[in-house]
């Protein structure tokens, strides 16, 4: 017999708790041993729980038991989860976890407190919820040089933008339903500014090349900016708007790195990507385009996800799965963001056509009925360093237009799929 100790008892907790209660066979006949909870950690009473006698208040109670081999972390945040993961894998405890924002941000740092102490820290549930991605990127994938990856990374972004395409309704609007049917938080600053899917990409992003990424290397840019203007001429110009967390090798050992709005094309499998799915696409040297689709959050797939974690710590009690990244990149790894081709949509005030085509030569116009009065929009169809594109803007500016806002394109897999831009 395993045992197990479950520190937080929330959503995804209480989840775990009853995917492990209600799976107990299947989970011995994929580990060759049972798994029994001994301690979950939480300072709330929970006096319904099936498990309700095994609650603690106390930390030690777990670090300091011997028989306890597998910790599962669902506390969420930086503190006090760092420190008892730490702790944890120290004393020569596994730890699984589903805490996206400590694996971000300090993912080198455990990855290597496990090694030296020959254990395994997994978290398959911290970036695609229930859809399965880090284990296939570290195992099914492995014969793959990683090219690209892009995705669709928060369920939440992902329904306002479905509500605001296909039902017209505001951001503010379909903010309040998603936060109404329980998919958005009462403060929901970290899906909606982007948080939430930076620290996605930088998981992927480590784990498919090999070195740590730190939120704070990433520009990000959430949805709250959007209008339905954009969405209408998103629509002209044959595609939809999804937040994008993308990350893409380049030949000079750099990285880059963005998470932001972008026109997806019709023809991309992410733009059939609606309502609270996510979906992450993987260009791999030898497969080409992989898509994982699925759920991203919730309380039962994401602790499948978990669970699926403690019994693969259960079969590698004696040797240690090998998952792991530095955190030696040189202070230039990640490309600024400005250096970064691009093609671009703009959308200005008032007809700027002359001086639009004055300053930037040919672009495409999108006409589009939909769109508010007295707007115009252009795309910037051949790919230029955001810099450039910045600084003709500002020219744009000088002139007397008004930039309502900009949003960049998709273009995965450039060289195989010029058409995404087309």
């Amino acid at each position: 017999m395993v045992n197990l100790a479950v520190m937080g008892h929330g959503v995804v907790g209480s989840g775990v708790v009853e995917v492990v209660l209600s799976h107990q066979e299947g989970i011995k006949r994929h580990a060759h041993e049972e798994l029994n909870i001994k301690y979950v950690l939480d300072l709330k009473e929970f006096p319904d729980s099936p498990v309700a006698d095994r609650f603690t208040k106390n930390f030690d109670d777990i670090l300091n038991d011997p028989s306890v081999e597998i910790v599962v972390e669902v506390m969420g945040g930086l503190h006090p989860a760092f420190d008892f993961v730490h702790k944890c894998l120290c004393a020569g405890k596994s730890v699984v976890t589903s805490n996206k924002e400590l694996v971000a941000a300090k993912g080198a740092q455990l990855l290597a407190a496990a090694k030296e102490h020959n254990v395994n820290f997994l978290f398959e549930a911290s970036v695609g919820g229930g859809i399965p991605i880090i284990r296939p990127l570290s195992q099914c994938l492995a014969a793959n040089s990683v090219l690209e990856i892009a995705g669709i990374l928060n369920g939440t972004t992902n329904f306002i933008l479905t509500q605001m395409i296909d039902e017209n309704m505001s951001f503010k609007n379909a903010l309040a339903l998603a936060q109404e049917r329980g998919y958005a938080e009462r403060d929901p600053s970290a899906d909606v500014d982007g948080d939430d899917a930076c620290r996605k990409i930088c998981i992927l992003a480590a784990l498919a090349f090999g070195k740590h990424v730190y939120p704070e290397q990433v520009h990000t840019e959430g949805i709250s900016d959007l209008s339905l203007s954009d969405v209408a001429f998103a629509k002209e110009w044959g595609g939809e708007i999804k937040l994008i967390g993308h990350v893409k090798r380049m030949e000079n050992g750099q990285i880059e790195i963005i998470v932001c709005p972008m026109f997806v094309k019709k023809n991309n499998m992410m733009a059939a990507i609606d309502g609270v799915f996510n979906g992450i696409m993987v260009n791999g040297d030898a497969t080409g385009e992989v898509l994982f689709y699925g759920k991203g959050a919730g309380k039962l797939p994401t602790a499948s996800a978990v669970v699926a974690d403690v019994i693969d710590c259960m079969k590698h009690r004696q040797a240690r799965k090998y998952l792991f990244w530095s955190d030696d990149a040189a202070p230039d790894y990640v490309q600024d963001y400005l250096d970064r081709p691009t093609a671009m949509y703009v959308r200005v005030s008032g007809n700027a056509a002359e001086q639009v085509e004055a300053v930037f030569g040919h672009v495409r116009w999108l006409a589009n009925a939909d769109a508010a009065s007295g707007e115009t929009a252009f795309i910037i169809e051949k790919p230029l360093p955001e810099r450039t594109i910045r600084e003709k803007l500002a020219r744009l500016a000088d002139m007397g237009v008004c930039v309502q806002n900009t949003v960049r394109l998709l273009h995965f897999n450039a060289e195989e799929n010029e058409e995404v831009i087309a």
